[in-house]
């Protein structure tokens, strides 16, 4: 983990797409949650509930048949746009709830968890 983001990849079967990726665990059940299909800028990506503003499990497609799930800020662009303003104005500080705390801790063991949890649906 580097700069409080942590990356786990995993390969599927066939290539999927997000969408694709999306319907066919939105129905599961995960540690992490509810998964949910957001737009992240240009993008979508698979996010999980966060659990504070700099804490989130996230999947993201890395290309044909592989994803990533990874910790990270929490997804949508006004949250990115608020939480890069909250932190300019903290002069950093506020950003250090992504690398240290409960949050960040169970936001990692999360990551670890989904991954396996994605591994045994043999997607």
């Amino acid at each position: 983990m580097a700069f409080g983001v942590k990356m786990k990849t995993i390969k599927t079967s066939r290539d999927y797409t997000v969408e694709e990726f999306f319907d066919a665990i939105k129905d599961k059940e995960f540690e992490a949650g509810k998964p949910e299909y957001v737009k992240q800028g240009l993008a979508y990506l698979i996010a999980f509930p966060a659990l504070d503003s700099q804490n989130q499990v996230q999947i993201v497609r890395l290309g044909k048949g592989k994803f990533m799930v990874q910790k990270a800020e929490q997804a949508g662009v006004g949250n990115l746009l608020k939480n890069a303003a909250i932190d300019s104005a903290t002069g950093g500080i506020f950003g250090m709830k992504k690398v240290v705390g409960q949050n960040a801790k169970r936001c990692e063991e999360l990551v670890e968890i989904t991954k396996k949890e994605l591994e045994a649906l043999g997607l």
